[in-house]
C-alpha cells in the first residue's frame, strides 16, 4: 500500500475512539489530547464527527461512548458464523468442566476473545468478549502463534516477551521450544504465565480444509486443577467439542450457508 493509499484521518478517528477505556470512561478533551497525541483542534473534530455520527456523547465538559459503538462488535459476529455455531459448544464445555469456556483468534501479537461462556471469575483481570491479551504468556496465543506463518513468530518475538508472571517465558528460544512442544502434543497449557495462579489450556479449532481459525480455551487457577489433571480429564473434553465445531463448521459450509448474512449472534 502506498502512504497516499493510507487514510490517516480514520487512523485518528480510531484512536480516540480507543482512548475510551476503564481508566478513562468519561474522558475530558485534554484528556483524549493527552492520550492520543494529537492536538486539541484535531480532537474535538473528530468529538463532534463522532457525536454527530452517535458513537460518542457530550456530557458538560466529558464525553462518552454511546451504545451505537457494540453495533462494530456485532458486525464482526455477524459476517463470521462460526461464533453462532462454536456458542453451544462452549456452554456445554463449561458446563462440563464447571469452568470459564473461550474461543479466541490472533490479531497482530494479541489474542482477543471472541467468544467466551464465564462460569467464575479466575483473573484479576476482567475478561470479556473483545478483550486483548498478549500472545507469548497464554495457551490460545502458544496455540495460534504454533501453527501460524513463520512471520507472526517473529512478530511476536520483535514485540518482546515481557514477564508477566512468576513463569512467564522470556527468552526467545524456550518460546520456540514452547511452540514446537504445542505442535508435537497437539494442545497448551500454560500455568502462571499471564497472571500468578491461573492455570489455562487450548486447543486449536480448524476449518473445514484443516486451517487453525480459532483456540479453544479453558481456564482455571492452580487451587482447583493441577496440570495432570488438565492433560488426563479436560483436554480431551476440549478436543471433543473442536471437533464438533469444526464438524458443524463443515455441515453449514456444505450448505453455503457460511455467509455474511445478519444474525443476532449472542450480545
Amino acid at each position: 500500500m502506498s502512504e497516499r493509499d493510507y487514510v490517516q484521518s480514520i487512523e485518528r478517528g480510531f484512536a480516540v475512539l480507543l482512548a475510551f477505556d476503564a481508566d478513562r470512561p468519561t474522558p475530558t478533551l485534554a484528556e483524549v489530547a493527552s492520550a492520543t497525541g494529537l492536538s486539541r483542534p484535531a480532537v474535538r473534530r473528530i468529538l463532534l464527527t463522532l457525536q454527530k455520527l452517535g458513537y460518542v456523547a457530550a456530557q458538560g465538559t466529558r464525553w462518552t461512548l454511546t451504545p451505537r459503538v457494540l453495533t462494530i462488535g456485532q458486525h464482526y459476529a455477524a459476517t463470521h458464523s462460526f461464533l453462532e455455531t462454536a456458542q453451544p459448544h462452549l456452554l456445554r464445555l463449561a458446563e462440563e468442566t464447571q469452568e470459564s469456556a473461550s474461543l479466541a483468534q490472533l490479531d497482530g501479537t494479541d489474542v482477543v476473545y471472541v467468544a467466551r461462556v464465564q462460569v467464575r471469575r479466575v483473573m484479576a483481570i476482567s475478561i470479556d468478549v473483545g478483550s486483548r491479551v498478549p500472545a507469548h504468556a497464554t495457551s490460545m496465543g502458544r496455540v495460534l502463534t504454533a501453527w501460524a506463518d513463520a512471520s507472526v513468530v517473529e512478530a511476536v518475538l520483535a514485540a518482546g516477551l515481557p514477564r508477566l508472571a512468576q513463569r512467564t517465558i522470556t527468552d526467545p528460544t524456550a518460546f520456540r521450544d514452547a511452540l514446537h512442544k504445542v505442535r508435537q502434543d497437539g494442545y497448551a497449557v500454560v500455568e502462571s504465565e499471564l497472571e500468578d495462579g491461573l492455570l489455562s489450556a487450548a486447543v486449536p479449532v480448524r476449518t473445514p480444509d484443516g486451517a487453525v481459525l480459532a483456540a479453544l480455551a479453558y481456564s482455571t487457577t492452580v487451587g482447583r486443577r493441577t496440570e495432570e489433571q488438565i492433560v488426563e480429564k479436560v483436554i480431551p473434553l476440549m478436543q471433543q467439542t473442536a471437533a464438533a465445531i469444526s464438524v458443524d463448521l463443515r455441515l453449514l459450509s456444505g450448505t453455503r450457508r457460511l455467509d455474511t448474512q445478519a444474525r443476532d449472534g449472542f450480545y
